[in-house]
C-alpha cells in the first residue's frame, strides 16, 4: 500500500493515538468521511449543472439558428 510497509503503517499509527488519544480518532475518522461523502455530492452536483448548462447553450444556439433561418428567408421574399 503506498510502498510502505506493516511496520511503517503501525508507527503512523502509534504517533496518530499519540496525538489525538483513543478517544478523538472515531469522531476523527467520522468527520474525514462526511467531509469526502460532502465533495463528491459537490462534485457530482457540479458535473450535474455543467451538463444541464451544456444542453441548455446547445439549445439556445439551436434557436438562434432556426431564428437566423428564419430571417434569411423573409429577406428573400
Amino acid at each position: 500500500m503506498f510502498g510502505m510497509g506493516t511496520q511503517e503503517l503501525f508507527v503512523i499509527l502509534l504517533i496518530v493515538i499519540f496525538i489525538f488519544g483513543v478517544n478523538k480518532i472515531p469522531q476523527l475518522g467520522k468527520g474525514l468521511g462526511e467531509g469526502i461523502k460532502n465533495f463528491k455530492s459537490a462534485l457530482k452536483a457540479g458535473q450535474e449543472e455543467s451538463t444541464k448548462s451544456d444542453a441548455d447553450a446547445s439549445g439556445d444556439a439551436m434557436r438562434r439558428g432556426a431564428f437566423q433561418a428564419s430571417q434569411e428567408e423573409a429577406g428573400k421574399k
